[in-house]
């Protein structure tokens, strides 16, 4: 393996298109706005964030039913976000500053205004019928029923929506239903079908062809679906989803075959990697052998931990541990689809510093880690009323389930207007903190949560035990404190995490010990090294005392 792998080594940042910045005043954000902005992501010097790659959400052309992921057209950007001009701007400024571009890539299903499925529902001897998956209604009675047209018709099986109702829409003009996931304006593609295979393919070396670095692979574990559809077995649950065991529509044996044609397509392209969402309990299985299905899956654990050392531990081990010898891990504490992790966390005047503690893990545990946009400002879940509600889920689950437009509020830029986010009026409403929580005020205060993701990020970059080091952990039954070490030949680091307020102990290692970074400990100027890290205090003894919520880091033996 290469010494060095961009996507082992780095640090990946989402942005969500529509939330970062809006260049034009229509209240969206856009890409010109995203290339305004790559300063701040990495501009090669200690101001910026210092990230390796950006994973852009979905931008292509699409009717909007789910935010662009009901993509109409793979290979072009949709109007809202600007043109494919400006789509070679953003990945050929971001490449100047050493950032790649990871493209988020939806290819369960399209949209139903994608000209496939048009075609394929326009008669049932069209060419691309069997694009999609198509079936008759099923004898009544012993199937579900739907009523529709002053008729009772049964669905082909008992599949559920992930976004409410039954997953089969019937279609009166053809007299069949078609099969979707997701909303009845999201279908979703026959994979069995081979030129459904090429066409997508196609579509990837688009891309890959213009230079894109990676993809993240939306529902990667959906692609397939049981050859004979049958019943999902039921079980407990509240909503008519979380009622079946999901062994039919969702995790089929073909799906991994069809990635392992898809990483060789990757393999063709020098240094391009994948990403999957996949489910979480399956997760580690999409690594095929390590290296021949996905480069990374997402491990969404850390998304319904609660704040307990011992939880995150068993996670860590958990994953450590299931992720093959020549896979590599990867964590996530919040993205587009959940509850930001410090609101998850918050916890009055120790809400940022439960941050500081979040993102220090985050950042020092093996693996690579992905930030989503805000994070690193302490961005809270957005309060949205109801009559303000876009989500399709959350219009439909209210007060239930409030949707995930919480998690989509608008990038604070500055304490103007709207956050420096748009000159006209924001798709969604910026959160009432802006004024204290934005880029322009945090970059001012050295004490701020902007300039602590900083300092983890260029300690991260100057350490090799924390880019591929081993991990060891030093407490086997942790209470309130986290411990381990990041260890290679040349290089041993401890982290050293409180998640309790009152202080708590931890063990240390033999020999002399200096520490690199603390949330707590004093890291003015006049200790800090040139890469702006280290508060410089020495460490010996048997144990060290964290001081409640406090993030450390050390290394051994530095003269």
């Amino acid at each position: 393996m290469p010494d060095y792998l961009w996507w082992r080594d780095g640090v990946i940042y989402q942005i969500y298109p529509r939330s970062f910045a809006d260049s034009t005043g229509d209240g969206v954000g856009d890409l010109p706005g995203i290339t305004a902005h790559l300063d701040y992501l990495n501009d090669g010097t200690p101001n910026s964030l210092g990230v390796d790659a950006i994973w852009l959400s979905p931008i292509y052309p699409s009717p909007m039913r789910d935010f662009g992921y009901d993509v109409a057209n793979y290979h072009d950007i949709d109007p809202l976000f600007g043109t494919l001009a400006d789509f070679d701007r953003l990945l050929a400024e971001a490449h100047k500053r050493g950032i790649r571009v990871i493209m988020d890539w939806v290819m369960n299903h399209t949209s139903d205004q994608h000209p496939w499925f048009r075609e394929s529902r326009a008669s049932r001897d069209n060419p691309k019928r069997d694009w999609y998956i198509w079936r008759a209604p099923t004898p009544l009675p012993s199937s579900p029923r739907l009523q529709g047209e002053g008729q009772v018709r049964g669905v082909p099986n008992n599949w559920q929506s992930v976004f409410g109702g039954p997953a089969w829409t019937w279609d009166e003009a053809t007299g069949q239903y078609y099969l979707h996931l997701f909303l009845p304006q999201q279908p979703d593609l026959n994979w069995r079908n081979p030129q459904v295979h090429d066409a997508i393919f196609n579509e990837l070396r688009f891309w890959l062809d213009r230079g894109v670095d990676g993809f993240r692979l939306d529902v990667a574990d959906a692609y397939y679906k049981d050859a004979q559809l049958r019943d999902n077995p039921r079980r407990l649950g509240l909503r008519a989803y979380d009622r079946q065991q999901h062994i039919y529509d969702w995790n089929q044996p073909e799906t991994h075959e069809m990635l392992q044609e898809f990483r060789r397509l990757l393999d063709q392209y020098p240094e391009r990697m994948a990403v999957g969402e996949v489910g979480q309990w399956h997760a580690a299985s999409y690594y095929g052998s390590g290296s021949d299905e996905l480069h990374l899956a997402f491990n969404f654990a850390f998304l319904e931990c609660p704040w307990s050392a011992p939880a995150f531990q068993r996670v860590i081990e958990a994953w450590d541990k299931a992720v093959p010898p020549a896979g590599w891990p990867c964590y996530v504490l919040s993205n587009h689809d959940q509850t930001r992790h410090i609101s998850r966390y918050a916890a009055g005047r120790c809400t940022e510093a439960r941050a500081k503690v979040a993102a220090t893990m985050l950042l020092t545990l093996r693996g690579t880690p992905f930030l989503y946009y805000g994070e690193e400002l302490g961005l809270r879940e957005g309060r949205i009323p109801r009559a303000e509600i876009v989500d399709p889920p959350g219009k439909r689950y209210w007060p239930l389930y409030k949707g995930r437009d919480g998690c989509r509020t608008p990038m604070p830029w500055n304490d103007q207007p709207n956050a420096g986010f748009t000159a006209g009026r924001p798709w969604l409403r910026v959160n009432p903190d802006y004024r204290q929580v934005n880029v322009a005020a945090e970059s001012q205060n050295p004490d701020s949560l902007l300039h602590f993701y900083r300092r983890l990020i260029r300690l991260r970059k100057t350490s090799p035990a924390l880019r591929r080091g081993s991990y060891r952990p030093l407490i086997p039954r942790p209470t309130g404190c986290l411990a381990y070490l990041r260890e290679t030949a040349e290089q041993t680091v401890l982290v050293g995490l409180n998640f309790r307020r009152r202080p708590g102990t931890i063990p240390l290692p033999p020999g002399e010990w200096r520490v690199l970074l603390s949330s707590v400990r004093p890291t003015g100027p006049e200790t800090l090294n040139f890469e702006g890290i280290g508060a410089g205090e020495r460490l010996r003894g048997q144990e060290v005392v964290l001081a409640g919520n406090e993030a450390m880091v050390a290394q051994v033996n530095v003269t």
